[in-house]
């Protein structure tokens, strides 16, 4: 083994893509699923330490200005941790928990990348090297130190959320098994058990147990308890152990195991990861651009490839949580006897319109293929698509049916290797009573709420609704997310040839304009008696979800020709919206998180990410692209630990929005037309190399030349797709299947003529 765990980065000419990630960019400010390291892309062990914990989902986690590492856990999920273990020398403390046992750490010592994480505890002498297959991780310990070892398994311990239950018991000499069970939480109703099998490539010399914070002897099957394996070490000793998890059960951990990793060479482990990363993210190559812009670029992407971790076995079973009691199921397998797809963990869709729905199917469509199956599965299972689905559990996070846009955008994009008659069936279920647009703010026991009764009988959903949920006070927003839901579902209804249900979505998405205020010409949130709400404050937050009536008046991504009519024009249009950009470049176009309505523009969340788009719809594409270069400048380009991401990169989205806005490539309607297209602005690089999908794009690559990159604000003056010349800042998806090449010329000003007529997506 090496004498020191900090590897030194490759020189610029040789790196690969993975190479110029940097996974603590932004670090200080992130919650807890933020940094995960030892992991692979979607991988369902999420390795790294954790530096405070037992407290939340924003406070717990890692955070680059902490100084002490409490323990190295296994899950970094949303809603969901599990399994801590920590390394330490001397007399065993585990019983007097993690703010006495853990270590003080510097980041001299310490090495972070796709696949690795490894860390010097200052405080214990031990080099702490951590890597992981998809479902399995590995540990190595040298210990600089002889005497007394003991490694600690806090399986009892809050992580970020309270454990119910936990137990582990031991099999053989080098062989322990057992579960953490995540509590029951307001979003996911049900307890989560995680199961792990633990490998010790070397026999403790003595255990030791502790429960409720006092040691005690071995307990029956050990429940509720901790752990402490004992060794007597030598200095420079090494200890290895793996750790293989599953949500269905110990046998199935085990069998993780044997199919993902039955060596203990942690050198090759990390090697397989560090190439499974490269292959995933070199499926977009840049050149071109500066070495922060590509630093920030790759690591965009790695946020986009890592948040909504598997949570289906290397066979293909699963939990389902859908129903009365927990079943274990099992994914169809193909003709090579591999399970068909992988089921995911994931919050909600919320906001992915502008960002995971068209990058994922652009550049790895099979992460889409898996996510539409998960989906259509736990609706045959339980009834409902959901829109956040936890540990096998229904969740009904945020405010809208977004799991359709996401469904809708896949099938359109070409991702069609899932039942589609089946998810449209349970979409046009989530658009009614009974369905997602009644469960809307983390309802659990009713369908009170969400307000679809009033929005099919009034046009809109009204202020004042009572019920035990979250987001009641959000009916406006309500209102205008059902309306592009609608249009979005109306898109596949037509497409698959339910002609009258279409007719229905498409009068029911043209609901927006109940809200829209022609005195003040603002969408303005109502009340029971159907009058807007008074003491109207543009900046305020009533009616609204995370946000204002600022980031609202837009939100009609899927008619903006009517939205601009209803402004009075596009000159009018381009204006107010030019206005607001000026206002909020004041504060970077970003709010403090969990205060949204404090910023005219909150480029850190998802409700305004799409709003620089829309003046190209107006006929003003140079304003687009002025104003992305701006909020890209202003919020996105940091490659400190102290920004980066403005906000809260809530499990790839805002790495898959600045990886769009760096290529220059968006879809204000996520890619749910019909024909979906792409809006152009400029790229951050000379050369943008696509690979695309034999099996859903007919293979080839999508490549993007740019001529005249360079420092500074640049300005399309002319493009051209495989040499023809292109009028307008408009690409259709269908003309880069197969392989094209565009081609585009910048310069330092505006072009004068070159753009487009305002444009339409109906």
């Amino acid at each position: 083994m090496k004498d020191h765990v900090h590897s030194p980065s490759p020189p610029s000419d040789a790196k690969q893509p993975v190479d110029w990630v940097d996974p603590l960019i932004d670090t200080a400010n992130r919650r807890f699923f933020y940094l995960t390291t030892a992991s692979r892309p979607f991988g369902l062990v999420n390795l790294s330490p954790d530096t405070r914990v037992g407290e939340n989902a924003w406070r717990s986690g890692y955070r680059y200005n902490d100084e002490h590492i409490h323990w190295f856990s296994h899950v970094h999920a949303w809603q969901l941790c599990g399994v801590p273990m920590m390394p330490t020398h001397g007399a065993m403390r585990g019983h007097e928990g993690s703010d006495i046992y853990k270590s003080r750490f510097s980041h001299d010592s310490e090495t972070a990348e796709p696949g690795y994480h490894a860390v010097y505890l200052d405080d214990y002498a031990i080099h702490a090297e951590l890597s992981a297959s998809v479902r399995v991780g590995l540990h190595r310990y040298r210990f600089d130190r002889a005497g007394q070892a003991w490694i600690l398994l806090d399986l009892p311990a809050s992580i970020m959320l309270p454990m119910s239950d936990c137990q582990i018991e031991q099999h053989t000499a080098t062989e322990f098994s057992g579960f953490v069970e995540n509590a029951a939480t307001l979003r996911r109703p049900k307890a989560s058990r995680i199961y792990f099998v633990l490998h010790c490539e070397q026999p403790p010399e003595e255990l030791q147990y502790w429960k409720d914070g006092e040691q005690v002897p071995s307990p029956e099957g050990s429940s509720g308890a901790g752990i402490a394996l004992g060794y007597q070490v030598s200095e420079g000793e090494v200890l290895r152990f793996r750790i293989g998890l599953s949500y269905c059960g110990v046998e199935q951990a085990r069998e993780n195991i044997r199919r993902e990793l039955t060596h203990w060479d942690l050198d090759r482990l990390r090697a397989e990861a560090r190439e499974d990363w490269n292959e995933h993210l070199s499926r977009i190559e840049v050149d071109g651009g500066t070495e922060a812009q590509t630093t920030k670029f790759y690591t965009d992407l790695f946020h986009a490839l890592k948040g909504r971790r598997r949570v289906s076995d290397a066979q293909g079973t699963y939990m389902d949580q859908t129903g009365e009691a927990p079943r274990i199921r099992q994914i169809p397998l193909d003709a090579s006897g591999q399970p068909s797809y992988e089921h995911h963990n994931s919050d909600a869709f919320w906001g992915s319109i502008w960002t995971l729905n068209s990058l994922w199917p652009l550049a790895w469509p099979e992460i889409t293929h898996n996510f539409c199956n998960t989906l259509v599965d736990m609706y045959r299972n339980g009834g409902l698509i959901p829109r956040g689905p936890s540990g096998g559990n229904y969740t009904f996070v945020m405010t809208s049916p977004t799991s359709t846009p996401f469904l809708v955008a896949a099938w359109m994009y070409g991702v069609r290797s899932f039942d589609i008659h089946a998810a449209y069936e349970g979409m046009l279920k989530n658009h009614g009573p009974g369905g997602l647009m009644s469960k809307a703010g983390y309802e659990h026991h009713s369908c009170v709420g969400g307000g679809v009764e009033y929005y099919l009988e009034r046009g809109y959903v009204p202020q004042g609704i009572e019920a035990e949920a979250m987001h009641t006070h959000a009916a406006a927003t309500m209102t205008l997310e059902y309306a592009f839901h609608d249009w979005a579902l109306a898109q596949l209804a037509l497409e698959q040839g339910h002609a009258e249900d279409a007719q229905h979505l498409l009068k029911r998405s043209e609901q927006f304009i109940n809200l829209w205020d022609p005195e003040t010409r603002f969408m303005r949130p109502r009340e029971m008696d159907g009058s807007f709400s008074p003491d109207f404050d543009p900046m305020a937050a009533y009616g609204w979800e995370e946000g204002n009536a600022h980031h609202y008046r837009w939100h009609v991504p899927h008619n903006v020709p009517k939205l601009i009519e209803l402004f009075g024009g596009p000159q009018a249009f381009i204006e107010e919206l030019d206005n607001l950009f000026l206002k909020a470049e004041a504060h970077d176009f970003i709010a403090p998180h969990g205060y949204h309505e404090q910023g005219y523009i909150d480029y850190g969340n998802q409700p305004c990410t799409y709003l620089a788009h829309l003046f190209t719809y107006a006929g003003a594409p140079a304003l687009t692209q002025k104003w992305t270069q701006r909020v890209m400048a202003a919020a996105k380009s940091d490659i400190s630990p102290y920004s980066g991401y403005g906000g809260d990169e809530d499990q790839g989205q805002m790495g898959a929005l600045n990886a769009l806005m760096s290529m220059g490539l968006f879809s204000v309607t996520g890619g749910c037309e019909r024909e979906p297209t792409f809006e152009l602005t400029r790229p951050f690089f000379d050369h943008i190399r696509i690979q695309l999908s034999e099996r859903y794009h007919g293979g080839g690559h999508f490549v993007i030349q740019c001529n005249g990159n360079g420092p500074g604000e640049r300005y399309i003056q002319a493009a051209r797709l495989n040499g023809e010349d292109l009028t307008g800042p408009f690409l259709a998806h269908q003309d880069i299947r197969g392989g094209s090449c565009l081609e585009i010329d910048l310069g330092m000003e505006p072009h004068p003529s070159w753009g487009c007529a305002p444009g339409s997506n109906e």
